[in-house]
């Protein structure tokens, strides 16, 4: 019997987010059905709901998740109903690169996360009778409630705010993963991130876990440069400086170990690159659409400078996330600094305060 439920609808691409009540359809024996306590807004949402990514609609968007476990499928074995998780992305768990540590780059990853359905082409939800395309990064959580693999959910204690920690399974996580996970600075280095958004934010608060001396955060917005001082950062730089490269050069001794581009225009990146010592590392974290050229020089990169592309910080959920959790009970790791909330009902006002970059994370509760 399907379940009624409220969603933001996104009807079309560049129209506006309508909430609709929908049907949540039956459970497959592998899924869980979570009642959502609070998901974050991520820009890929923004991106996916212009068109930007190939998502279809109509559709529910939303896919940093968290919330309290209702029903399971007939085989899921490690949940119950009363459980708290925290949703990810979705991956197979069997493909080559699951199987070597890095479902984030899962075999399977577009089909699991973008396409809007099931693998055998069904949809978790309904609108009016008709198919409404579900499973974004395998939740659609800007919802009441998600339909959910239950290999993609992160069970979590109790008696945390679980409203608060969807941000965690997606946008503070690539952040964080991509500085512990990927670049993995020495005690004593230097980074310099560029944007200090949520995921920006989340790499400073690693760096300063990771031990890194000279932490510098870049972003036109002061309040967000102010965050970011907030959460470790040891000096911050207005974007819109001119000789912007030459300042970070000279903040960091002549070039920083590492840099952090979540922002990946080509300006962003290269200017990245350019403020590297020799060697030195750049994590690029942006998605911008499906298609993102930019041109690099490649005598930069020549003198020991590397360029890493990552997506959802090259981690396992099932693993990170507990990590995180425990780097903010031990004090280490504020994100709740980052985070502004929103009644579902204002779901307009959260979107423009994301959009305009007032707050550096929206969570919409329930």
């Amino acid at each position: 019997m399907a379940k009624q439920a409220r969603a933001a609808v996104l009807s079309g691409y560049g129209q506006p987010f309508d909430i609709r009540d929908i049907e949540v359809g039956e459970l497959r024996d592998s899924e869980i059905l979570v009642r959502i306590a609070g998901v974050g807004i991520c820009h890929t949402d923004l991106t996916a709901a212009i068109g930007a990514v190939p998502v279809p609609v109509p559709a529910v968007l939303g896919h940093e998740g968290a919330g309290i476990i209702e029903a399971v499928g007939s085989a899921v074995e490690n949940l119950a109903p009363g459980d708290h998780v925290v949703l990810s992305y979705s991956s197979c768990r069997s493909c080559r690169n699951c199987d070597a540590g890095h479902p984030a780059y899962c075999a399977n990853f577009a089909l699991r996360n973008y396409s809007g359905r099931r693998s055998d082409g069904s949809t978790t939800l309904q609108l009016d009778g008709d198919p409404l395309h579900g499973n974004w990064f395998g939740q659609s959580s800007m919802a009441t409630h998600a339909v959910v693999d239950a290999s993609d959910a992160v069970r979590v204690s109790g008696d945390l705010p679980i409203d608060r920690l969807g941000p965690l399974g997606c946008g503070i996580m690539t952040g964080a993963g991509a500085v512990l996970k990927v670049l993995r600075p020495r005690t004593g280095s230097s980074i310099v991130v560029f944007g200090a958004g949520a995921v920006g934010l989340g790499a400073v608060m690693a760096a300063v876990v990771a031990g890194c001396e000279t932490i510098i955060a870049v972003d036109p917005v002061g309040a967000r440069r102010d965050l970011a001082l907030s959460v470790g950062a040891t000096a911050v730089v207005d974007a819109t400086d001119a000789d912007l490269a030459k300042q970070l050069r000279k903040l960091t001794g002549g070039g920083a170990d590492h840099s952090v581009d979540t922002v990946s225009s080509e300006e962003v990146l290269n200017t990245a690159v350019s403020v590297l010592r020799s060697p030195g590392s750049c994590a690029t974290l942006g998605l911008r659409g499906q298609r993102n050229p930019v041109t690099l020089d490649q005598s930069a990169i020549l003198m020991g400078r590397s360029v890493t592309g990552v997506i959802e910080g090259d981690v396992d959920p099932q693993e990170f996330i507990p990590e995180l959790i425990a780097l903010w009970q031990d004090g280490r790791f504020p994100f709740e600094k980052l985070i502004t909330t929103f009644a579902f009902d204002e779901l307009d006002a959260a979107l423009a305060a994301t959009k305009s970059g007032e707050v550096a994370k929206a969570v919409l509760t329930f």
